[in-house]
């Protein structure tokens, strides 16, 4: 990846979508999205780690919505945007594995519980296996974004 960025090591613009860790934000959107959507779309029991997943996973798609959108109009000039960029991106690997951890652990619990014979039942426990992987493969992102960005700060 090009590594286009301006003096303060934060790109804005379009430089965005050509340097690592910023590429990673179109992905983030995506498997953050995908589990989203998989835990909306299942029966939310127990609601307490679920509601978790939820907050968790709402929380992070709008503030990487935030953060998006402030990096491609170029708001983020300040040197105190590369602080701000590692510990977001830390706090959303915290987050994401606490859930991550949560969601696989009720989907287990769920599957135990789970009576043969049942098609909804099963169709249920599919849509929490992939919202289980999905939130893992965000939290790979969000890791992955917070070392890179570690990394930019570092060296600026």
């Amino acid at each position: 990846m090009a590594s286009a960025v301006t003096g303060n090591g934060l790109p804005t613009g379009c430089k965005i979508f050509t340097t690592m860790p910023d590429i990673l934000f179109i992905p983030e959107f995506i498997f953050g999205g995908l589990t989203w959507c998989l835990v909306a779309s299942t029966r939310v029991e127990p609601a307490n780690p679920q509601g978790w997943v939820m907050f968790v996973s709402i929380f992070c798609f709008v503030i990487t919505t935030l953060w998006f959108l402030i990096f491609l109009c170029g708001g983020n000039q300040s040197s105190v945007w590369l602080g701000l960029d590692v510990a977001y991106h830390f706090i959303a690997v915290l987050f994401y594995l606490s859930s991550s951890v949560a969601l696989a652990y009720v989907t287990l619990f769920f599957k135990a519980a789970l009576p043969s014979g049942l098609d909804e039942v099963f169709k249920i426990y599919q849509e929490n296996v992939a919202a289980v992987v999905m939130s893992y493969v965000a939290t790979l992102l969000y890791f992955l974004h917070a070392i890179f960005s570690a990394l930019r700060w570092k060296s600026s």
